[in-house]
């Protein structure tokens, strides 16, 4: 049996002083969370951060990642609190996916005690008129045949509702159980709507890559804060939303209905997708200064909406945790309580992530 004991631990009914999680060692599940009389870390507990945008981080690019790659990516989610994740694909030619997803199929076997791979994120190639940093060449319409045959690695997917036979595409991935996002789009609130209607459920990095709000024409960003089926995804670094869009957005969604992800590039190696980039004003961006990706961790992130953003500790924990795992499926993580998985991280008075633990296991601190 191992305990991990903190001076806070965030549970779903609140937050208990000086308490200890217990871990069956042979299943890496939690036995009990209890207030403890002894001695504890002076460090708040949370469960561990569930990622569903990663295209990189610092300079080891999904697409490239081959051997000691996932170890060095292993140790980067842990020094971030991150302990589930989609690995993301960004636009690329159709016949191109394959020999990536097998590589991200094979990464997610390796053995335990490191970030579990929740299933690939394809982000794109059947994206809509906001394309952002994704090569315009390599957006096609929806093949519905290739998306049948799709791998089961594949868990999630960022679409434009605008594309043509985008609802037949929405269908068909919700036939494979993959989650289906909406982004990267110009489309209308009815389009939107539609691929709301024929299964949607995530609105990809809200506010970027996406038609403005007009009162006459709301767009998927009217669909995204109004329609309650719809959960919204944040890239929270300040750069790529204003923190008082951030606000708008925890306030118009409610607990619940957002997450946080950082869809980190893997800025150092200057590429992405095929395309040369740089740091400028604090995030990667294309040589004409479109913004590709963030170099953001979830800790920062989580930090950022508490410290700028007006949102409650406890509400921005969950949007990098329990609410992901849920959008995912993930029923078996996200929060500390008895039953689950002991995925945890450690946090600091500067909300900075000072040790995690996969299933129990300590893979920092």
């Amino acid at each position: 049996m191992a305990a991990v004991a903190a001076a806070k631990v965030v549970t779903p009914t609140g937050v208990l002083e000086r308490a200890v999680v217990d871990v069956d060692d042979s299943t890496g599940l939690i036995v009990d969370v209890a207030a403890t009389r002894g001695s504890v870390p002076d460090r708040l507990l949370a469960a561990g951060f569930v990622d569903i945008q990663i295209n990189g981080i610092d300079d080891v690019d999904v697409a490239h990642a081959s051997g000691a790659d996932w170890d060095r990516l292993d140790a980067l989610l842990a020094a971030q609190g991150t302990t589930t994740w989609c690995p993301t694909l960004v636009t690329a030619p159709l016949d191109s996916y394959a020999p990536r997803l097998a590589e991200i199929a094979s990464a997610r076997q390796r053995p335990a005690g490191r970030a579990q791979i929740a299933g690939a994120h394809l982000e794109g190639p059947f994206l809509g008129g906001a394309p952002g940093a994704h090569r315009r060449e390599l957006i096609v319409p929806p093949d519905l045949d290739w998306i049948a045959a799709l791998p089961s690695v594949v868990a999630l997917t960022t679409l434009g509702p605008e594309a043509t036979r985008a609802v037949d595409a929405v269908e068909t991935f919700r036939a494979k159980g993959v989650v289906t996002s909406l982004g990267h789009s110009t489309a209308t609130l009815a389009q939107a709507t539609a691929a709301t209607d024929a299964g949607a459920t995530l609105v990809t990095h809200l506010f970027n890559g996406m038609g403005g709000l007009h009162h006459r024409e709301p767009g998927l960003l009217g669909a995204a804060l109004t329609d309650d089926r719809l959960t919204v995804s944040l890239i929270a670094d300040l750069v790529h939303v204003h923190a008082a869009g951030i606000r708008l957005a925890f306030r118009a969604k409610g607990p619940g209905n957002v997450v946080l992800v950082t869809d980190a590039v893997a800025w150092r190696r200057g590429e992405v997708g095929g395309s040369a980039l740089r740091m400028t004003d604090g995030a990667p961006r294309l040589e004409d200064g479109t913004l590709a990706g963030s170099a953001l961790t979830m800790d920062r992130a989580v930090a950022n909406v508490v410290r700028h953003c007006d949102v409650a500790l406890e509400q921005a924990l969950r949007a990098a945790s329990a609410d992901p795992a849920r959008l995912m499926g993930l029923s078996d993580r996200g929060t500390i309580e008895v039953g689950k998985r002991a995925d945890l991280v450690a946090l600091d008075s500067d909300l900075r992530c000072c040790g995690t633990w996969v299933g129990g296991a300590a893979v920092r601190g």
